[in-house]
């Protein structure tokens, strides 16, 4: 049983906020940092810091939390950051790094539980 995770991803301090879902948060944040989808939103905006996940025990689950923060106001994104990471840090910094692997998680796709 994997567990999956709701994460926010940003490029700087009160920047650009971006909210995605995944099954593998650890590679999924990689996939960000190595710009991996060039064109993604993430890419051209470059989130590659991560600020912020739940942790969740269906995809189902996470996908509706996604949702749902998705419709949220910024303010309240901001909040929900700084309740867990006042300073913005990126939680991943330390992180070991995947070495030429291709990084293929499961991002949309909660139905393939």
């Amino acid at each position: 049983m994997n567990n999956w995770y709701v994460y926010i991803m940003t490029n700087k301090q009160n920047g650009v906020i971006y909210t995605g879902v995944t099954d593998d948060l650890e590679s999924r944040v990689w996939e960000h940092k190595l710009k991996v989808f060039k064109n993604a939103f993430s890419a051209r905006y470059n989130c590659d810091k991560l600020v912020c996940f739940e942790e969740f025990d269906s995809g189902s689950e996470a996908a509706l939390r996604e949702k749902r923060m998705k419709k949220w106001k910024r303010e309240w994104k901001v909040r929900l950051i700084e309740e867990m990471n006042p300073g913005w840090m990126d939680i991943a910094l330390n992180w070991h790094q995947i070495e030429n692997s291709v990084l293929k998680t499961k991002r949309f796709l909660p139905t393939q539980e």
